[in-house]
């Protein structure tokens, strides 16, 4: 005790009885430790081990709360699992702590389109694109965000666009048509259809030929019952049938069938691509209609 003591005055003496500060040694200790965490987050988010991604990303996030990667990698791993609202809270923080950061808000426009949130998601592709001009013409995800602000002109001149890097591609040139015919009419939108000759994805040939006039939102659903799919591939096929058919429906102001179909295709077929969080999206706002 006489030791501690004597110890205790000394430091005192020494440092005129301030608070010692935090060793810098530990500080950089805990700093490198969180860049290993944040490593070791990125592979399991790369690997598809989203769970261990966020796990990760959050410890090294406690020992650095400045870690922009360990934010990014974080909000990243959420969005993947669909917990939109946390990955706009952890890339918001990216942001914040470097917003020049232009990947992050990329990931948060997507955030904000599955939200629901368009205008934000629209805010937000504009500032990734401010320093990734070249990604303009691939950026098929701000065209559908601007059908949804009601922004029809600017959506379609997007997917025009979006042709020059993807020409083959029956969903861009329905959603050109979406937009068009929103902007104009159906009859205009028609005329300026997208060709696409090569796109083997059942059921996306009738799908252009829905869109073109010349077949039935029936004949969309028959063919993909027609074909011989099984499985997940038969899963996604009646998923994008009944996505483009309801989307049909509302272009053409049935708004009964297009929520008929949009529900179908949002509670029926769930999948994983983006494309379902395009449709749930769609859903809840025609939901909130009723």
């Amino acid at each position: 005790m006489r030791v501690f003591a004597f110890a205790a005055a000394l430091l005192l003496t020494v440092f005129g009885g301030a608070q010692l500060p935090r060793a810098a040694a530990d500080e950089k200790q805990d700093k490198e430790a969180s860049l290993k965490l944040t490593e070791q987050a990125g592979a399991a988010y790369r690997g598809g081990k989203t769970e261990e991604a966020i796990d990760f990303a959050k410890k090294a996030i406690a020992l650095d709360a400045k870690n922009t990667p360990a934010f990014f990698v974080l909000g990243s791993a959420y969005l993947q699992q669909r917990q939109n609202v946390e990955a706009i809270a952890a890339l918001s923080e990216v942001i914040k702590h470097d917003n020049k950061f232009a990947a992050a808000y990329d990931r948060r426009g997507d955030a904000y389109l599955k939200s629901g949130k368009f205008k934000e998601a629209i805010a937000d592709f504009d500032k990734f694109l401010e320093s990734n001009k070249d990604f303009a013409k691939k950026h098929w995800r701000r065209g559908i965000a601007l059908y949804y602000a009601g922004q029809f002109k600017e959506g379609a001149a997007q997917f025009e666009l979006h042709k020059t890097d993807n020409p083959e591609d029956v969903e861009n040139a329905a959603w050109h048509y979406l937009c068009n015919a929103r902007a104009n009419t159906p009859e205009k939108a028609r005329k300026d259809l997208i060709k696409v000759e090569k796109d083997s994805r059942v059921p996306m040939a009738q799908v252009l030929e829905l869109f073109a006039g010349k077949l039935k939102p029936q004949d969309v659903l028959d063919a993909v019952e027609k074909a011989k799919l099984k499985d997940e591939e038969l899963k996604e096929a009646r998923f994008y049938a009944n996505l483009y058919v309801a989307l049909y429906y509302e272009s053409e102001k049935d708004e009964k069938k297009a929520h008929e179909h949009m529900t179908t295709a949002v509670e029926k077929y769930k999948i994983g691509h983006y494309m379902w969080d395009v449709a749930d999206a769609h859903l809840k706002l025609l939901n909130a209609k009723k």
